[in-house]
């Protein structure tokens, strides 16, 4: 007989370990393919060492949802929650979904992961339900039941996924117990899938944005009794111990950094945008399917090819698309949205793009303007040091305070136009941006 236990080398956690129900789901279809997803799309052509996949993530997710369910249910509950942890037979059964659900979790993804998800998927579809249509396939359903013990394959959805996605499309209901499991995956605040993406994301792009002390943070982690926002009750939230908010701040203040320095990086964004300019005219109908099947024989290998061929077919529609990421020609930075022009006309972006267009005709230039997010950090409990438990905004003045959105505002102008259009728009700023909404701009 063949041994249960089984690890891997990552250069994130040194070892992660398994055993022989999770080798079977690494081994499966679905997750064997996320070895050919990139987990950053094309940032590899900006970064080189961001050539990591959505494999080895999944594996590092899983291996710190373990660290904190053992941190979380090894430690005296809080005496307001004396009766929230299951039973240690119970424990075994949960510890093996959340395991399992974490390796899951990223299964929908679409080939170069986010480049261009919202428009290349039919309304109301993202991968969280491409991962819940996987999960509910015969295929994984068959692994689960041969589990010891078997595992419900629902079970497995809802705190892979988790509450706020899954009600996106159905009607679903948690147990308090499978929201805070779902919570240590998916969670705003101490998600492992955050966690695991910013230290991963930072090593392999060889950026320094995204450390922080996450054997600190999960060390402090427990779970507290918050009141129900919405009944006169009592629940249980991931929060942490007062000893452990510095390294909570600290990954909020990560993850900032990494969109701003990283994820939003100009070329990175570019390249997304023929990236999906190319699926657009390469995909049958310009979208991907959502059947599982055909989800499952699609990768990143499949559309590099298709990009590569498709460079050296002058009559193809997805020809010019294709030659911007094959020869590495993308379009060029004309203008970023500056402070000074933002004062004068909120609107200063979407003037200069109008303007060029006029200028240089509309395949010449592209816009790329994202208003972001809120940046109103994650609320999570806080326990004293004499049991009391606040809030995390009571706690600490650095996430009281809200952090500037990482937005983007820019306009790229195709690579033999750049000197000419930066020449012209030297000459025309001022006017453009003031004049915009009054009518048009002259010579």
């Amino acid at each position: 007989m063949g041994k249960d236990s089984h690890e891997i080398r990552d250069p994130i956690h040194v070892f992660a370990y398994f055993d022989s129900d999770e080798r079977s789901v690494i081994n499966s279809r679905p997750f064997q393919r996320l070895r050919s997803i990139h987990q950053l799309a094309l940032t590899y052509l900006v970064y080189p060492g961001a050539t990591h996949k959505r494999f080895e993530h999944s594996i590092g997710v899983m291996e710190l949802a373990e660290r904190i369910f053992k941190v979380i249910t090894q430690k005296k509950p809080h005496p307001k929650l004396e009766e929230s942890i299951p039973t240690p037979e119970k424990l075994a059964y949960w510890r093996k979904v959340l395991r399992i659900a974490a390796l899951c979790h990223d299964l929908g993804h679409l080939p170069f992961s986010h480049a261009a998800e919202k428009e290349l998927l039919p309304k109301s579809w993202n991968h969280e339900r491409l991962t819940v249509e996987i999960l509910r396939s015969d295929e994984m359903k068959n692994i689960f039941a041969k589990m010891i013990p078997p595992l419900e394959a629902e079970h497995v959805v809802k705190i892979s996924v988790g509450e706020k996605e899954l009600s996106k499309f159905e009607a679903i209901s948690f147990t308090p117990w499978e929201s805070l499991l779902s919570e240590i995956i998916t969670g705003n605040a101490f998600g492992v899938d955050r966690m695991d993406y910013l230290l991963r994301d930072s090593y392999h792009s060889g950026v320094a944005y995204g450390r922080f002390d996450h054997y600190r943070l999960i060390d402090t982690l427990q779970v507290l009794p918050v009141p129900d926002e919405r009944e006169e009750r009592t629940i249980s939230k991931l929060g942490v111990e007062v000893g452990g908010l510095h390294s909570a701040e600290a990954l909020l203040l990560a993850r900032y950094f990494m969109f701003s320095q990283l994820y939003m990086h100009s070329v990175r964004r570019i390249y997304d945008i023929h990236l999906k300019d190319f699926l657009k005219a390469w995909l049958p109908n310009g979208m991907y399917s959502t059947d599982v099947e055909h989800h499952l024989s699609i990768t990143d290998n499949e559309v590099t090819v298709a990009f590569n061929e498709i460079s050296r077919d002058s009559p193809n529609p997805a020809y010019e698309a294709a030659c911007r990421l094959a020869m590495r020609n993308h379009y060029k930075v004309l203008y970023v949205k500056n402070p000074e022009d933002m004062a004068k006309n909120p609107r200063a972006v979407t003037a200069i793009y109008e303007a060029a267009m006029k200028e240089f005709g509309p395949d010449s230039v592209i816009l790329d303007e994202d208003p972001g997010g809120s940046t109103q950090s994650p609320k999570f409990p806080v326990v004293e040091d004499d049991s009391r438990v606040v809030w995390s905004l009571q706690e600490s003045p650095i996430l009281r305070e809200k952090l500037p959105p990482v937005t983007v505002g820019r306009v790229y102008i195709a690579p033999n136009l750049r000197d000419k259009a930066k020449n012209w728009l030297n000459g025309h700023r001022t006017q453009i941006i003031e004049n915009h909404g009054e009518g048009t701009w002259t010579d």
